[in-house]
């Protein structure tokens, strides 16, 4: 089985990092526009039209607030197995610490699937650094 990561520094806050990723049916628009080209939710799933033309049925695994976590399961598309999982990490309180695997078969899939992973991990730093940073939450 192969595994890749991919990971990178972004100059925003954790919590506009988060609030990008955990977008789980916006992902065209709020991480990766250009990158994915659209996203339609089907129930827990969705399903995502990338730019190269490939299209993908993701289902939800887990969304962790606390952690800053995302997993999903490609269960539709070209692999056999696909697992990912996105996280973001606090880097000090204006940067993001990006962090994408994927676990992946077959394993003749690793290397096209490792260089989509790196145009979309640039296409994520691109987009929130774009971006203005969403201002914190107030206390009710």
């Amino acid at each position: 089985m192969a595994s890749i990561r991919k990971e990178i520094i972004v100059e925003r806050s954790p919590e506009t990092t988060w609030a990008a990723l955990r977008d789980w049916g916006g992902l065209h628009e709020s991480l990766v526009p250009g990158f994915v080209l659209d996203t339609k939710l089907d129930g827990a799933d969705r399903i995502v039209s990338f730019a190269n033309g490939a299209i993908a049925r993701e289902r939800l695994v887990d969304l962790d607030e606390d952690a800053m976590r995302l997993s999903w399961t490609i269960i539709e598309g070209a692999y056999a197995h696909h697992n990912g999982v996105a996280q973001v990490f606090a880097e000090g309180a204006r940067h993001s610490r990006f962090v994408w695997i994927a676990d992946l078969l077959p394993n003749e899939l690793a290397e096209p699937t490792s260089a989509m992973m790196e145009t979309g991990i640039q296409t994520v730093k691109r987009t929130l650094e774009s971006r203005p940073e969403t201002p914190p939450s107030q206390p009710e």
